[in-house]
């Protein structure tokens, strides 16, 4: 070892990384427990495969297959326009993700600790909270999908339990979220593993649908179908409405992508790993849909845009349990990575010491739950209730993602501009150390932008800034935290005191 610096740093460098030095003693710091601890250099595993593999295994889910028809139907676009635009939106969120997972590569922290530095040690819990709530959403909704799907397979394998109706798909819920729990419980390498086997499987069904389906669709016709706008309308208005409202689908992991570049081995396997295996993906999933939907009248009978539905419905019990299972798989794989990682270590950031990485998951759970019990009531027949999954879905999760904009924006810049790419790594997590408790330039930067969408909400004023919401609020909420540490004193030191090793 070649000491370049004090032996009494709090950090030691390691090739590109850095890790706590065995010396600092943190371990009675109210912001500290093992489970949000920085990860050592050993445990930095994850290869570029492994990226890969994660985003395959979150891009392929049921609310991606469905993106085709949200684009055709709600936002006025031809089909070769609402690929294009799902494409082009998943390249642009890439820059995001792939900036956002720097310091947990570097640093091996996760995405609250990355916030205490913008945010302040205690103003982190804003942040973390607004992601945590989405989250908890989009996985009722994930283990909705689920158990729908472990209900039909225990109806075609098990004699009256079709009869349950609404009981056997609560029931199927409650076994998938069990499933879930436990695997995220398990940590990061049961993660890795899963989605590493899973992305084959899942690109070789969804190419083998895609055979399967194509006989049946004309695509000369698909293709030419007009758009479903009025024809003086401006093209650009729609597609760019469709590019942002396709942002914002990713909006939430480009924030807490460092959970997962944290166990990455180096910046560039997070880089490449992540441009193989999202843009493709999702543009291969969301035209899948669009071609099932296609050809579901020939199939089934009737246009179908719910891939449960439509499997449901094939005169061939074998291949609906197959398929059943392929689909569990790849809601499993969606739900355990994007919805249940972030608010565990979300709600961990809140008190580490009394809540660890397992009371977390369990935490997740319950407000998973609740989040649902509406829907779960009116499966059991137990209250009656106008509101759909699809409204949630399409409604107030994707609108309230929109405010998810100028966290991204505040995270990139802190980085980058305003740290350089440093941090006090033992700072960050010190009771009365160099972070504030409230940093009041992140927290500005953030209602700035958000307080402007609420008014354009409100009021119907300004509605390009909530249209176009993603990028008005990540770029505004950018430029005044840039500009609030330009002109007022920042009192955070950003030294880089480090122990080398060669």
């Amino acid at each position: 070892m070649e000491h370049l610096k004090k032996e009494t740093s709090s950090m030691v460098k390691v090739g590109e990384f850095y890790e706590l030095n065995a010396g600092s003693d943190l371990e009675q710091s109210l912001h500290y427990n093992e489970d949000i601890a920085p990860t050592q250099v050993k445990e930095r595993t994850w290869s570029l495969w492994n990226v890969a593999a994660l985003w395959v295994g979150m891009a392929i889910c049921v609310p991606s297959y469905t993106l085709g028809g949200v684009l055709t139907a709600y936002f006025g676009l031809s089909v070769p326009e609402a690929l294009f635009a799902i494409l082009l939106a998943n390249i642009i969120v890439l820059v995001p993700l792939t900036l956002n997972a720097f310091p947990g590569t570097k640093f091996g922290i996760p995405f609250p600790v990355v916030l205490r530095s913008s945010f302040g040690m205690l103003g982190s819990n804003i942040p973390c909270l607004i992601r945590a709530l989405v989250a908890c959403g989009w996985f009722g909704i994930q283990t909705l999908f689920g158990g729908l799907a472990i209900h039909i397979v225990l109806s075609n394998l098990v004699p009256g339990w079709e009869s349950l109706g609404g009981t056997g798909e609560v029931i199927g819920f409650f076994a998938f979220l069990v499933l879930n729990l436990y695997i995220v419980i398990k940590g990061a390498e049961s993660i890795k593993l899963m989605e590493t086997l899973a992305a084959p499987l899942l690109l070789a069904v969804g190419i083998g649908l895609m055979m399967w389906a194509s006989p049946q669709v004309s695509y000369e016709a698909l293709l030419t179908t007009p758009a479903n706008r009025p024809e003086d309308a401006s093209f650009w208005g729609y597609f760019f409405a469709g590019v942002t409202a396709m942002v914002g689908f990713w909006a939430t992991l480009s924030l807490n992508i460092p959970d997962f570049s944290r166990y990455v081995r180096s910046q560039k396997d997070q880089i490449i790993g992540q441009t193989l295996g999202l843009p493709l993906t999702m543009f291969f999933f969301a035209a899948l849909g669009v071609v099932m939907t296609a050809a579901s009248p020939a199939l089934v009978g009737e246009t179908i845009s719910d891939p449960v539905t439509l499997i449901s419905k094939i005169d061939s019990p074998v291949w609906v349990v197959i398929a059943m299972i392929v689909i569990i798989i790849a809601t499993l794989s969606t739900n355990t990575a994007a919805n249940i990682v972030s608010p565990t270590n979300d709600f961990q950031n809140i008190a580490p010491k009394k809540i660890n990485q397992t009371r977390g998951v369990l935490l997740t759970g319950l407000i998973g739950i609740l989040l649902m019990s509406w829907e779960l009531l009116k499966k059991l027949g137990w209250i009656e209730s106008d509101v759909s999954v699809e409204a949630m879905y399409s409604g107030w999760l994707l609108g309230y993602s929109s405010l998810l904009g100028p966290i991204a924006g505040i995270m990139i810049v802190d980085y980058f501009v305003v740290r350089r790419q440093n941090y006090e790594l033992a700072e960050l997590y010190k009771t009365h150390g160099a972070y504030s408790g409230f940093n009041r330039h992140g927290l500005t930067a953030f209602f700035v932008p958000v307080a402007l969408t609420v008014f354009s909400l409100v009021t119907g004023e300004l509605s390009w800034f909530y249209q176009y919401g993603w990028f008005t609020g990540s770029f505004l909420g950018g430029l005044v935290y840039w500009l609030s540490t330009r002109t007022v004193p920042f009192s955070v030191a950003i030294n880089q005191q480090a122990v080398e090793t060669k």
